[in-house]
């Protein structure tokens, strides 16, 4: 479906980019969770993992780049060791979803992940060791198959005690090496047509310059007032999505 996209659909979809991609670079997620509300009715559900995946490269490149001197690398060789074979485990399974079963696999995530976000913010709990690289293992599997769980893996660094910028650097460094395996497994099983590279490169370019624009944002923006917006876009459209893949 990506073939017949329009030359103003491009441009919305990069425009989306860009407001997500400093979204992203400011609260740590946010860029796979809304960008396939934009994507879904352009170029249906069934493609939006892998091109969501593949453009995740640029935007964790940038605020590797934006934010490098706050990265943890003990905790992202740990999580992202543990996290690698079963991300390739989930893309290999979304592989062989169906349209339908797309739709509402991504509806569902979404509505899940904000009680989820909420949930593990409450517990408090801080993870080391075995239950950290345990919980790193459980998010590869959910990263492989889905859009937008990059705000578990957030849950889990600041749950390790990691707190700010270094929870956004550190989270790019282990989302760029998963992204890397992902894109491959995708392409590997036909996921990733030219077109659906080229509206991944479109994303991926325009979402780029958010990660220095939060970076100026970072402490003048009122995070729990984008929360709550963020919350409820999330949970709309995850019931949107489930509603057409019932259908």
């Amino acid at each position: 479906m990506t073939e017949h996209v329009s030359l103003l659909q491009y441009g919305l979809v990069a425009l989306c980019a860009l407001l997500t991609g400093t979204i992203g670079g400011i609260a740590g997620y946010g860029t796979g969770l809304l960008m396939p509300l934009v994507l879904v009715p352009i170029v249906g559900a069934e493609p939006v993992v892998p091109i969501i995946g593949l453009s995740a490269l640029f935007t964790n490149a940038s605020r590797i780049m934006a934010f490098r001197k706050e990265l943890d690398a003990r905790r992202a060789l740990l999580i992202g060791g543990m996290a690698l074979p079963t991300c390739m485990l989930g893309a290999y399974g979304y592989a062989f979803l169906t349209g339908r079963g797309a739709a509402i696999t991504i509806g569902t995530f979404l509505i899940l992940m904000v009680p989820t976000r909420l949930y593990l913010k409450r517990r408090q709990m801080k993870l080391s060791g075995g239950a950290l690289a345990a919980a790193g293992a459980g998010y590869g599997l959910l990263v492989g198959g889905t859009a937008g769980s990059g705000v578990v893996l957030l849950s889990i660094l600041m749950a390790s005690g990691l707190n700010g910028r270094a929870v956004i650097a550190t989270d790019a460094a282990i989302s760029l090496a998963l992204g890397v395996a992902k894109s491959g497994v995708f392409q590997v099983f036909g996921a990733l047509p030219s077109s659906s590279w080229v509206m991944a490169a479109i994303i991926g370019l325009a979402a780029t310059p958010g990660a220095f624009i939060a970076k100026r944002l970072t402490e003048a923006l009122p995070i729990h007032i984008h929360n709550t917006i963020l919350d409820a876009a999330i949970v709309c459209g995850g019931v949107i999505l489930v509603v057409q893949g019932l259908r």
